[in-house]
């Protein structure tokens, strides 16, 4: 796992890089904290202070890449260095596809990319709820998940967000594993309709795996079911932050409806020369 000194060198990377360029990274601090190995991590340091960071992020067959270079640093070939070694890896692995992230109002990211052979994907927001008054829900409950429920979260994985069997058996196998989380099942009248989880780390509250089946979509439970996840937070004092795709426009305005609002865009770029693989 990564030791204590080696995220806090990572963290304060993370905040001078935010700072300079004022941006929010997407390192997704969950699964860093949960690290088996450091296969998935690259390093670059001047004199033991940490320069360069590059880490990538399994889900099932993809890969997600993010890195960061202290802006001091930069145009010097650390990162595409990190890259490289990276790159190595991810076919090693077996991967099928690669997603490099970027913020969206990155500059010294998007120099980068421009000379890479990827092409632009999608865009997820990130968006973080204000404060307002929150209706009772009426119709639906939240219950922790058990293995029983374990069929019904992986549909819902691939119905929700276009997973295969393979990738959503995968990822509920790793995020199960995650203990700052908690897993909930959303139910109306005994009957499951969606899920719902709940990361808390570093004085957060992180909402992910959102999702209602189809069959009882429109009838108010997703919205309920977030006010209640809300409302459940809310005596942490902790920020209430989530995540979701430009393009599902629907569930963007959901989240708008109860209070939350856009702080920060993260683009997406597919890695074109990657057929799992031959050498960029």
């Amino acid at each position: 796992m990564l030791t204590t000194e080696q995220l806090q060198k990572i963290e304060n990377l993370q905040e001078e890089c935010e700072t300079n360029d004022g941006i929010l990274l997407k390192l997704n601090w969950d699964m860093l904290r949960q690290r088996k190995n450091q296969s998935m991590d690259f390093y670059h340091y001047m004199d033991g202070e940490l320069v360069a960071y590059l880490a990538l992020y399994g889900f099932g067959s993809t890969v997600e890449v993010c890195g960061i270079v202290k802006p001091a640093e930069r145009r010097k070939k650390y990162f595409s260095t990190l890259w490289k070694q990276a790159l190595q890896v991810i076919k090693e692995k077996g991967y099928k596809k690669i997603l490099l992230n970027a913020p969206s109002t990155s500059e010294s990211a998007k120099r980068w990319l421009e000379n890479q052979p990827c092409t632009y994907d999608f865009s997820e927001y990130q968006m973080v709820w204000e404060q307002q008054s929150m209706e009772e829900g009426r119709g639906i409950q939240l219950r922790q998940s058990t293995e029983d429920d374990a069929p019904f979260e992986i549909e819902l994985d691939m119905l929700g967000f276009g997973m295969s069997l393979e990738d959503a058996t995968i990822h509920k196998q790793e995020v199960k594993n995650y203990p700052n989380d908690a897993h909930y099942i959303i139910e109306v009248d005994g009957k499951r309709v969606g899920k719902i989880r709940v990361s808390r780390n570093d004085g957060e509250s992180y909402i992910y795996g959102f999702v209602v089946h189809p069959d009882f979509q429109g009838r108010g439970y997703g919205r309920q079911a977030l006010q209640a996840v809300v409302r459940m937070e809310q005596p942490s004092g902790n920020p209430i932050k989530l995540e979701v795709e430009a393009k599902n426009r629907n569930a963007l305005r959901l989240y708008e409806s109860i209070g939350f609002r856009t702080v920060q865009g993260q683009d997406y770029y597919l890695w074109d020369e990657f057929e799992g693989g031959h050498d960029a």
